[in-house]
């Protein structure tokens, strides 16, 4: 262990055995129920005095698309699936064999170019040119007599031969230094420009009619029921290329049918094309080549087609289900929503991350061990098992054993422990649980304390909120434009899901409103950002607001003004968050259906099969040529909501604001049924 390592881990005790005098693992009391928006600050609605609906969403995967925007406000959709790669000309057998010995006269007759051949002649001697040449035209094999110790001169012999007989020789170094040479097995190499030759379409366009190929080579992935990650995962093992070849703007939900563009540096695109023969529930297409990369946060926005199933609604308020979605739409295209955190943010266990994230940020290492590892009503149930022999014995060796392999947090902090001695006490030391959580792969470890920052976010924009409305008022924060700043906000994208990956900011300024700036008419409501707690932030310069911070934070034993941290990972700077959010495009349509499974919307790739299949004289079917299928009547009924929404906003706090429903995993709106 490096001097580095060991004072890193030391300065991290220290400061656990510091914290953990104000926070005892046996003070942290384990909520086996499940977490609610009040336990994650998600407290209020713009519109309260509007009446809601109740649904179902996410009740089919094909209920819930979402179609990336790009940064020119074009929405991505599969409108192609690649191209035909051009069959091969079967020869027949007459045609191979006379191909074969043209070939073999051609090597017999071969004779090495003058210039080419005295090099060799002089590096090897004749005896061993000869060898060389009749290794070419018999496919033997051979072994010089002369070795070569220099190893730049061993790299000019190697390309002169590839040079002298059309790469059609293999040459290695021995360990004495000398050359073994035999023919190719393999095709020979073909050159770059036989290689454009061979990828010309009919109408003489290489790369199959892309044109010239560049650095990057964008496509867009169309996924069903599957993580981006998980897609990039599958993907690069198909191709046999490591993951950081393939980059994309934004991660998307897995429940759900998604469109978004990616890159992919180094491969072509012939490959990439061939990949629809293999994928399952993915599909690659609309191929183009860039000069620049696809970063992360390289998007406008996303576009939503949302399907509620089940709908009901309280006809006491005396308004039909239209009026009741006119106004709430009406009032969600003027004022927007509270700009919330998403419960996805918080986890899908019944502890949330927030909480473990308190855990890191106070370093209290055991005690986050313990609730990362702890029994809940509502985990993975082929985890509950080692969940429980931890619980009992504190026994990471046979807890590891039946702890499944997808709890990566888990198994990561078990298998470190596994290896590790316990103390006199029966427990482990603080080294070992700080070193046992830095197992955890860094984007999930760090998702912990972004969530205890979004939990403050929550909290605070509530406050924001009841204090002062939607009105401005001095010591507001807005984004300081006129210096020389990046936009680009905060850590998320629409919808962050609880094993997504985590990008990190860059850092903007915020100014503090005046009086003086709030008359002069140029600043919203719509301009107002809260920081999440770092120590690179502004807080708002209004007194209540500001001691909001310090009181909700110090009931954690935390100071906003302190985020340093002697571990890196969890030192946090802080981002700012625009407090509302409204929708653009918003519209609705209310649909009656009979069968519970009966789908509603079409997806990109039945709009597109079915368009080929009608252009192409084959069969196809009607209903699948647009978004929408026609209204068939039947006793249950269903809205559809297709709107879009910028980066780092959530869809279902838009919903949540219409429908006026918990989304807590066992809320009316997001108890899925399947």
């Amino acid at each position: 262990m490096s001097e580095q390592i060991k004072r890193h881990i030391e300065e991290a005790t220290i400061a656990a055995e510091s914290n953990n005098k104000k926070s005892k693992v046996s003070s942290i009391a384990v909520d086996v129920t499940d977490i609610t928006e009040q336990d994650v600050g998600i407290a209020l609605f713009l519109s309260s005095d509007l009446p809601g609906f109740k649904g179902q969403i996410k009740q089919r995967y094909t209920d819930f698309m979402v179609n990336e925007i790009n940064k020119n406000g074009d929405v991505v959709h599969l409108t192609d699936k690649g191209f035909k790669m051009p069959k091969k000309k079967e020869l027949s057998k007459e045609e191979i064999k006379a191909k074969k010995d043209e070939e073999i006269s051609k090597r017999q007759n071969f004779v090495v170019e003058s210039h080419l051949r005295k090099q060799l002649v002089d590096i090897f001697g004749e005896d061993d040119v000869a060898k060389i040449e009749d290794v070419y035209r018999h496919a033997t094999k051979m072994e010089s007599v002369k070795s070569f110790a220099d190893k730049s001169v061993r790299t000019e012999i190697h390309q002169l031969l590839r040079k002298a007989f059309n790469n059609e020789l293999e040459s290695v170094t021995t360990e004495q230094n000398t050359f073994k040479i035999a023919r190719n097995s393999r095709n020979s190499r073909v050159s770059k420009e036989e290689l454009i030759e061979q990828t010309k379409d009919e109408n003489g366009v290489e790369n199959w009619g892309y044109g010239p190929s560049k650095d990057f080579l964008y496509f867009t992935l169309y996924k069903e029921n599957k993580d981006t990650m998980d897609a990039v995962n599958v993907i690069c093992k198909l191709l046999r290329v490591p993951t950081k070849l393939m980059r994309f703007a934004g991660t998307k939900d897995r429940r759900g049918v998604t469109c978004q563009r990616m890159c992919v540096s180094k491969l072509r695109v012939d490959r990439i094309n061939a990949l629809n023969k293999t994928l399952k529930g993915m599909v690659v297409g609309n191929f183009k080549y860039e000069d620049s990369i696809l970063s992360l946060g390289d998007l406008g926005g996303n576009e939503f087609i949302i399907v509620i199933r089940d709908v009901t609604f309280d006809s006491g308020a005396n308004l039909t289900l239209e009026e009741t979605l006119q106004k709430g739409c009406e009032s969600l295209t003027k004022n927007g929503f509270i700009n919330y955190f998403g419960m996805q943010r918080f986890g899908t266990f019944s502890i949330s991350t927030h909480t473990v994230g308190k855990e890191l940020l106070a370093g209290n290492w055991e005690g986050a061990v313990e609730l990362i590892l702890s029994d809940q009503d509502n985990v993975l149930p082929k985890s509950k098992e080692a969940r429980q022999i931890w619980k009992e014995t504190k026994d990471a060796s046979s807890a590891l054993k039946k702890m499944p392999r997808q709890c990566i947090a888990e198994n990561a902090i078990l298998f470190f422990l596994s290896n590790q001695r316990k103390e006199e006490n029966g427990n482990y030391s603080t080294t070992a649980y700080y070193s046992a959580i830095m197992k955890i792969p860094r984007n999930l470890r760090t998702m912990y304390v972004h969530a205890y920052q979004s939990y403050v976010w929550n909290s605070m924009a509530s406050k924001r909120i009841s204090l002062f409305g939607l009105k401005l008022v001095p010591g507001d924060l807005v984004i300081d434009t006129k210096n020389d700043t990046r936009i680009i906000m905060n850590e998320d994208d629409y919808e962050v899901d609880f094993n997504e990956d985590i990008r990190e900011a860059e850092f903007i300024r915020a100014k503090v409103l005046t009086q003086e700036d709030i008359d002069s008419g140029e600043y919203s409501i719509d301009d107002v950002v809260l920081p999440t707690p770092g120590f690179d932030v502004l807080y708002p310069n209004n007194e209540e607001l500001k001691q909001s911070y310090i009181d909700l934070m110090k009931k954690d034993n935390m100071d906003p003004f302190d985020m340093r941290r002697k571990v890196r990972d969890f030192s946090m700077a802080g981002s700012y968050r625009h407090l509302l959010q409204k929708p653009k495009e918003l519209e609705y349509k209310i649909i009656h259906y009979s069968e519970p499974t009966q789908q509603l919307v079409n997806t990109d790739l039945e709009i597109l099969n079915n368009t080929r299949a009608m252009e192409s004289g084959q069969k196809y079917m009607k209903t699948k040529l647009e978004r929408y299928n026609p209204d068939k009547g039947g006793e249950k009924t269903a809205v559809v909501l297709k709107f879009q929404l910028g980066v780092s906003a959530y869809a279902t706090m838009a919903l949540r604001e219409l429908m006026k429903l918990e989304t807590s995993r066992r809320g009316d709106m997001c108890d899925v049924k399947i």
